[in-house]
């Protein structure tokens, strides 16, 4: 599926990927943790803009789509779309600056 770009910024709450690589894709049994302040384990998910679970820092994906997470008193973290495509080219899931030396993957 097709997978929009979130915005770049500083924010309080961040959604680690692993393997973190990105695009991300299902069959790579991707984990998302959300790390941060607040309180840990007082988590509320979000999926495809929307309200999806309470409950713990970390889970492995098992639908496609797009997540954030929030914790209270913070600013919600960035998306991170999670994709079925048969086919991707995958760059490092951190911060890039131009003049970096970035290593891509491309994998089916």
């Amino acid at each position: 599926g097709w997978c929009p770009l979130s915005s770049a910024g500083a924010r309080k709450t961040q959604l680690l990927v692993e393997p973190p690589w990105t695009p991300a894709v299902l069959w790579d049994q991707v984990t998302l943790t959300c790390q941060g302040s607040g309180t840990p384990g007082n988590t509320t998910w979000y999926k495809d803009g929307h309200w999806w679970q309470e409950g713990p820092d970390s889970f492995v994906v098992t639908e496609i789509g797009t997540y954030y997470c929030h914790r209270p008193r913070t600013k919600f973290s960035p998306s991170v779309c999670v994709s079925d495509d048969w086919v991707v080219l995958q760059v490092p899931a951190q911060a890039l600056l131009e003049g970096d030396t970035v290593t891509l993957r491309c994998r089916g």
